[in-house]
């Protein structure tokens, strides 16, 4: 069975401002390449985490497997109580803990 939950990365949209690879917990990104987000570990990304597309402040990262109804925020902080146990704030949707 093939993963069916990992970031994708617009590279139009990206700024390279390498925030989405400090705040992923998992290292599903490549960080030797920061700041460009490169995801070299697709396996790792955690069903439901959002953490490095709540962070996207140029909206760049949405994820293969949504159909959760979830938009990136375009650079609008999504304001979630996190309870998430690896600290991606995303709110709910993490199933890590």
């Amino acid at each position: 069975m093939s993963k069916t939950w990992y970031p994708v990365v617009d590279y139009e949209r990206c700024v390279a401002c390498g925030a989405c690879v400090r705040k992923c917990p998992h290292g599903v990104y490549n960080k030797e390449k920061a700041p460009t987000p490169v995801v070299v570990n697709p396996q790792d990304c955690v069903q439901g985490c959002h953490g490095c597309g709540n962070i996207c402040q140029s909206g760049a990262i949405t994820y293969i497997g949504e159909n959760t109804g979830w938009v990136p925020p375009h650079g609008k902080p999504i304001e979630k109580a996190p309870d998430c146990g690896c600290g991606c704030d995303s709110g709910s949707g993490c199933s890590c803990s």
